[in-house]
């Protein structure tokens, strides 16, 4: 039996420490909020092969961290969480590799559900998602998010950060 890793080697390659912007826009193409992000992108053992943890900083100095474990089966990751339940799958008809896709809704809002695309750099170190969130079929919302990978080691900076680092 393959796992995670050998099922979805695209997603494999996302492993690691990303700094990004968040931008988000109306209906409108107004942006309405930006801020800074840290993602740690883990690949782990247990229940949970795929971990997620962002960081969101804003210029005001508010600060947020949300948790994202998720469970892997026929060739996804499955979340099903307080904030979202949905899944993301690598894109096979992408011949360049470079295609995930993801979508979910908001726990507790059914008529609000998002689709992300990501796509990821050929060498690895940068990536861009774009967020479209629909509700009751209108698009409401689009988040563009620009990433670079800082380091594929997220032990030591999740070690790092854990004594205050």
């Amino acid at each position: 039996m393959m796992g995670i890793r050998e099922d979805m080697p695209l997603l494999a390659r996302h492993e690691g420490v990303w700094d990004g912007t968040y931008t988000y826009y109306n209906a409108e193409g107004v942006q309405v909020d930006q801020h800074s992000s840290r993602l740690l992108c883990r690949f782990v053992e247990g229940e949970h092969p795929y971990h997620q943890t962002n960081h969101y900083t804003w210029p005001d100095g508010r600060t947020e961290i949300r948790e994202f474990p998720a469970a892997y089966r026929d060739k996804r990751v499955w979340w099903d969480n307080e904030l979202i339940k949905g899944s993301a799958w690598e894109v096979g008809q992408d011949d360049k590799a470079r295609t995930v896709m993801l979508t979910w809704e908001r726990t507790g809002d059914p008529e609000l559900y998002l689709y992300e695309m990501i796509q990821l750099a050929d060498d690895g170190q940068t990536r861009c998602r774009t967020w479209h969130w629909i509700r009751s079929g209108k698009l409401e919302t689009r988040t563009a998010i620009e990433e670079r990978l800082v380091t594929c080691d997220w032990r030591k900076v999740e070690a790092e950060m854990a004594a205050g680092g």
